[in-house]
């Protein structure tokens, strides 16, 4: 440790450069991961809050739960032999408010269920959200599908669903908009298992939330590119410690003919990257905790401190990886050979 913090001092410039690019690509790795969790909570919060369980669409809807058609004596046999089994529909739509401005709403209706929202025939629940847009409790809302109207009798918080607001209604009013007398999906909380239901197919929560195409499209492409920055960082250390390493050649063979051991010159190597990636992650999870908190509030935005510590712990692995593949050459360096090559 010793010898490794005389050479970080005595060549200060090439650490501090390989720290900085270390800090910018980790900074900019939290952020995309911050939006990318931001993003994925704004297009699925209605499913990822419900609880641990199993998801259930018919199965001629080919994993397209708006093709999806629960048979009523199905859902009703379902209700009945699991108490907590709840049955819902999601459809996009829109409300218009007292001075017809249009609102899109992703409208959900259910059974009776302490998972989903109870709504009475002519209310409507909404997501907070849709407060900045002027809507109020005890505002009443049209839709041109509805003969009747909605009150608003509550906002609930991070309710969102492909981008946009819930809007909770009750099942009959949601049969005459729609023209449909039976749900699209079942949902069974609590089974480690799924049960096997005749017509229909088990979902995990994750396997349904990639059922829903622009939910999997954006966490392909945001994880892919966070992905691709924690594999350029760990080329990064690679070269720099390659570089490093032949430029010290003739070092490694003096410490080598003097009887320093190779593990000695590799765990050398190894405190220079675990104590560079340290500092630059510390000033990269503080200014991207900083801007979780100034981020703008319609910004989808949320970086979460599990994140943070798993991308942490992925950074110091594949600094390890790198100079640890760069520092191969370390172990043939023969002591002779590299004093000569040093001189020359």
């Amino acid at each position: 440790m010793n010898m490794a913090w005389k050479e970080m001092k005595k060549s200060r410039a090439r650490f501090i450069i390989l720290g900085s690019i270390i800090f910018l690509v980790s900074f900019l790795t939290f952020i995309i991961s911050g939006l990318a969790n931001g993003l994925s909570q704004d297009n699925a919060a209605l499913i990822k809050d419900l609880p641990k369980g199993h998801f259930y669409m018919n199965t001629e809807a080919k994993q397209t739960y708006n093709l999806s058609k629960i048979d009523p004596s199905l859902q009703d046999q379902v209700t009945k032999e699991y108490k907590d089994a709840a049955a819902f529909s999601i459809q996009m739509g829109f409300v218009n408010d007292a001075g017809d401005k249009q609102h899109t709403v992703a409208f959900v209706t259910s059974t009776d269920s302490p998972l989903f929202e109870k709504v009475s025939p002519g209310e409507i629940v909404l997501d907070r959200s849709l407060e900045k847009d002027g809507i109020k409790v005890g505002d009443v809302l049209t839709n041109n599908q509805f003969k009747g109207e909605f009150k608003v009798v509550k906002f609930v918080d991070q309710k969102k669903y492909s981008h946009a607001p819930v809007a909770f209604i009750n099942m009959d009013n949601y049969k005459e908009i729609y023209r449909t007398k039976g749900m699209q999906l079942m949902f069974i909380p609590g089974q480690d298992k799924a049960p096997s239901i005749t017509g229909l197919e088990a979902f995990s929560k994750n396997e349904f939330l990639n059922t829903i195409s622009s939910y999997k499209a954006e966490n392909m492409s945001l994880n892919m590119i966070i992905w691709f920055l924690i594999a350029i960082s760990g080329m990064l250390f690679a070269i720099f410690f390659y570089m490093m390493n032949v430029q010290k050649i003739g070092l490694y063979g003096i410490l080598k003919a003097i009887g320093v051991k190779t593990g000695t010159l590799f765990r050398m190597m190894w405190s220079q990257m675990f104590f560079i990636t340290l500092i630059a992650l510390l000033f990269s999870i503080a200014l991207s905790q900083g801007f979780n908190l100034i981020a703008p509030k319609g910004m989808p935005f949320s970086l979460t401190a599990n994140a943070t510590i798993l991308l942490s712990v992925i950074f110091l692995i594949i600094g390890f990886i790198g100079s640890t593949l760069s520092g191969l050459q370390i172990k043939k360096v023969e002591p002779l050979q590299a004093i000569q090559q040093g001189d020359m």
